[in-house]
């Protein structure tokens, strides 16, 4: 069975490296799945979960943004920020959603609620990654 190599890539450095057969990722226009042979094409990412399928298991990683290229044998994910679900820290994760909440409740300027809309998207995200919640 023909495979697929992975790269998610952020600025801190490699977050996931593997062979897959499968791939599926949320992009601007909606969620994409990639198979070996997949046409070439890039494409603009968000806030969301890759789901990555490997001899029959799943694994996934938590993605804020970026961009998505793909090619017939390899796709690489360049990415703002990146965890694989293993090394998600919950507590962390949840302590960011808290802080976010309140500062959403406290409605403090139009920038501070952007930002704060932004990083409880992030942190809803990466506890839905690390507790399978996709």
């Amino acid at each position: 069975m023909k495979t697929l190599t992975v790269n998610i890539v952020t600025p801190d450095g490699p977050v996931y490296d593997s062979e897959v057969d499968m791939m599926i990722a949320k992009t601007a226009s909606g969620e994409i799945g990639i198979l070996p042979g997949h046409i070439p094409m890039v494409a603009p990412l968000v806030i969301g979960a890759i789901k990555l399928k490997k001899d029959g298991k799943t694994e996934y990683a938590a993605v804020n943004g970026g961009f998505i290229e793909v090619r017939p044998e390899k796709v690489s994910i360049l990415a703002q920020s990146s965890e694989v679900a293993s090394t998600i820290d919950l507590t962390r994760a949840k302590e960011a959603m808290k802080r976010a909440e309140e500062r959403l409740q406290s409605k403090q300027g139009s920038t501070d609620f952007s930002r704060a809309e932004l990083a409880l998207k992030r942190a809803m995200n990466r506890i839905n990654v690390y507790e399978g919640n996709i």
